[in-house]
């Protein structure tokens, strides 16, 4: 018997996997759960976690406290990434991974004396990578899987910048991240676009359309 599926439900679950831009980490993780852990609510409750032990790491200068966000998400967010999210409010999950992702990265650049312009730079290169993502699936230019590994993932890029902080290495790490991810994407990003303004090959997806259909 032949299981019929939606293909705008797929096109949905394919977006959320997307803008949640695991690594391989997550994704191993994910891979070992099968899909069967849902993902809001381990999500809500470390970005609770994270804002706390932020404020309590930042506050006094610990260290331990201000790597634990980077452990925690990956261990308790990473096994849900193989889910389908497709629960009311699993499009929440996303948002949130970045915020927490933003927010630890801002945290730990400058409490561990990263200078100001080079974090904010690698938090703006992040920020153009996941706007690109969002407004590419929307006009059905899906980013190959191969930007996902290369780029880390957000559990990749807080445990490398956690570990660098470890060993007093925290600056060179966010300066080649960002140099390195500036490249990375934006290079993928001009070549995509190029090709399909070539091409015209684009679709645009309306999901507010389809929802209310």
């Amino acid at each position: 018997m032949t299981v019929e599926t939606d293909p705008r439900a797929a096109a949905r679950t394919a977006q959320q996997r997307a803008y949640r831009d695991d690594g391989i980490l997550s994704r191993s993780l994910g891979e070992m759960a099968g899909g069967r852990l849902g993902p809001l609510a381990p999500t809500l409750i470390v970005g609770a976690l994270t804002v706390l032990v932020l404020i309590l790491g930042a506050s006094g200068g610990d260290l331990p406290a201000l790597l634990a966000p980077a452990v925690l998400l990956t261990l308790l967010v990473g096994p849900t990434s193989t889910h389908p999210h497709d629960g009311r409010l699993d499009w929440l999950v996303p948002p949130v991974i970045r915020a927490i992702e933003y927010g630890y990265l801002a945290v730990l650049g400058f409490s561990q004396g990263v200078p100001r312009p080079l974090v904010y730079t690698l938090l703006a290169v992040l920020v153009y990578h996941h706007y690109d993502t969002v407004y590419r699936t929307r006009q059905g230019l899906w980013p190959p899987d191969w930007v996902y590994q290369a780029g880390l993932g957000w559990d990749g890029r807080m445990l490398i910048t956690a570990g660098a902080a470890m060993i007093g290495l925290a600056t060179p790490a966010y300066a080649v991240l960002a140099l390195y991810l500036g490249v990375l994407f934006g290079w993928e990003s001009v070549r995509t676009w190029l090709e399909n303004e070539r091409g015209g090959t684009g679709t645009e997806i309306d999901l507010e359309e389809e929802a209310g259909a």
